[in-house]
């Protein structure tokens, strides 16, 4: 990302919001890992400033999580956000920080947080039928922490979906859990250094 591409916003900021966000784009700019995109939404009722990362997989179009801070007065809470509204999960997640603070303080433990994650290791987990992936699932290697799942009941081995629908490894409106398959035919690094 350009110098000019950080943070951008195009609403009205105050003072402590300016000194936050000039201070966030200070220190992206040393960054070595680059996110898909980045923003900052303004609050229009009073509410909190929020600035986000889309972290996605390089040269694969997939969008991983998203990932931002809620800045209100001398608050900053941070999480995986809501990728179409960036709200706040009900629940912290393991990447929630809740820090209080003046705005120059507050801006560069976002930083460090942000920093922080888009820093750390994804790879994906293939599972092969007829030399064809079927499904994948992409985690955080430090944690295991999955991200992102797929499975394709066409490529898959006949049978394993319903096996598998059946032992309970289902999700939402018949979405296949890939956890139920056992160990990996493959493993990927798809983003960031191996640990």
């Amino acid at each position: 990302m350009d110098e000019h591409g950080w943070f951008e916003c195009d609403e009205e900021l105050d003072e402590a919001q300016n000194a936050f966000v000039a201070a966030l784009r200070t220190r992206a700019l040393t960054w070595s890992e680059d996110p898909a995109c980045s923003g900052l939404l303004s609050p229009e009722d009073g509410s909190a400033l929020v600035a986000y990362l889309d972290i996605d997989v390089p040269k694969e179009n997939l969008l991983l999580l998203t990932v931002g801070v809620h800045l209100e007065s001398r608050r900053l809470r941070g999480d995986r956000l809501h990728s179409q509204d960036f709200s706040l999960p009900d629940t912290p997640t393991s990447f929630a920080v809740d820090l209080s603070g003046f705005s120059g303080y507050l801006a560069e433990q976002a930083a460090d947080w942000f920093e922080t994650i888009i820093g750390r290791s994804v790879v994906r987990y293939e599972w092969l039928h007829a030399d064809q992936v079927y499904a994948s699932r992409y985690l955080l290697s430090d944690t295991g922490e999955a991200l992102v799942q797929s499975y394709n009941r066409e490529l898959a081995p006949p049978g394993q979906g319903d096996c598998l629908m059946r032992a309970g490894h289902v999700s939402g409106r018949g979405w296949i859990d890939t956890r139920g398959l056992g160990e990996p035919d493959r493993v990927v690094l798809v983003r960031g250094a191996e640990s």
